[in-house]
């Protein structure tokens, strides 16, 4: 085996994620398994500067989890009302605190993610 590098290159990173689908399945604790848990970090580390991830604003959020959840608009409605719904999801109505904390309590969406700025029209 060679020596583990930094991944410094997008080539360096499609080296490691070869070598990586090579050692997949690795019994932990084996050098090999050992090798896999190290570039599997480098790997994550370079995808997280070479590709950082926005996070989302409150609305987009609030999006997110509908969609994983398979809510609709009714159901925002159902939680918040629905004049208050229409005017979340369009932006044009800032969320308050108690319709941020039904929503996390109810959706199960954590609050850190809902209390964040964002632009409304």
């Amino acid at each position: 085996m060679d020596e583990i590098r930094p991944i410094k290159t997008d080539s360096d990173h499609a080296a490691a994620l070869r070598e990586i689908e090579t050692l997949w399945g690795s019994p932990v604790g084996s050098p090999q398994g050992d090798r896999l848990d190290v570039l599997a970090t480098l790997v994550d580390a370079y995808e997280a500067s070479r590709w950082p991830i926005e996070p989302l604003d409150p609305v987009d959020a609030i999006k997110a989890a509908m969609a994983m959840n398979g809510y609709d608009r009714a159901a925002l409605a159902r939680l918040i009302g629905q004049s208050r719904a229409t005017e979340i999801l369009g932006r044009t109505r800032p969320l308050t605190l108690p319709m941020i904390r039904k929503i996390a309590r109810e959706w199960r969406v954590p609050e850190k993610l809902l209390v964040g700025a964002y632009t409304t029209r």
